[in-house]
């Protein structure tokens, strides 16, 4: 049986003594996934950062720069993959669902991609690595105007372009950040003092 338009799909199939109802947006395992995926690799960056200070090296400002970046940008991209199922447990309808978390996840992502640059300049004194700036800027941020275009105009496949987009920038910022640690691994040890 299929779904009424805009509207989340709701089971009410084996719901146990409390009685309460499970309701499910299309895509949910995909985000959930995406979501552990996420917090995995910010405890991953952030250990290898922290190997390299235990092996005897003083933090440098692009290694603090490249923490913070990465976990806000992860953050972020986390926050993208939990606003769905949120809305929905509203019963918020499937259209209006896809629209808010497009506004509410995108806007934010797209403002801290088109910042990077300014903020890295300011904390390292430096711009990115070209493939950087082409991968995780400009790749990741026309990704996201797509994926507001194409999900606030009601287009059909919104969620598929809302789930593709947060695959997308999680990978570009997984780009960004090896190709950061590239850098930062290439840098002499300096003792703390």
């Amino acid at each position: 049986m299929g779904v009424p338009a805009g509207r989340a799909r709701r089971h009410t199939g084996d719901t146990g003594a409390s009685g309460e109802r499970h309701v499910e947006v299309k895509g949910a395992t995909l985000l959930f996934t995406l979501a552990a995926l996420m917090v995995t690799f910010a405890g991953f960056s952030a250990l290898l950062l922290g190997v390299r200070q235990a092996a005897g090296a003083k933090l440098s400002a692009l290694d603090t720069y490249l923490s913070k970046t990465v976990l806000s940008n992860l953050i972020v991209l986390t926050g993208g993959t939990l606003l769905p199922p949120l809305l929905a447990l509203y019963d918020v309808s499937e259209e209006r669902l896809w629209r808010i978390s497009a506004v509410l996840f995108g806007l934010p992502m797209l403002f801290l991609l088109l910042s990077y640059p300014h903020r890295r300049r300011k904390a390292v004194g430096s711009s990115p690595p070209p493939a950087v700036y082409a991968i995780f800027v400009v790749f990741g941020s026309a990704v996201l105007v797509a994926m507001l275009v194409y999900v606030l105009a009601g287009f059909q496949y919104g969620p598929a372009a809302y789930i593709t987009s947060i695959m997308v920038n999680f990978f570009a910022c997984s780009f960004a950040f090896v190709t950061a640690l590239d850098v930062i691994l290439q840098q002499p040890i300096e003792p703390p003092r």
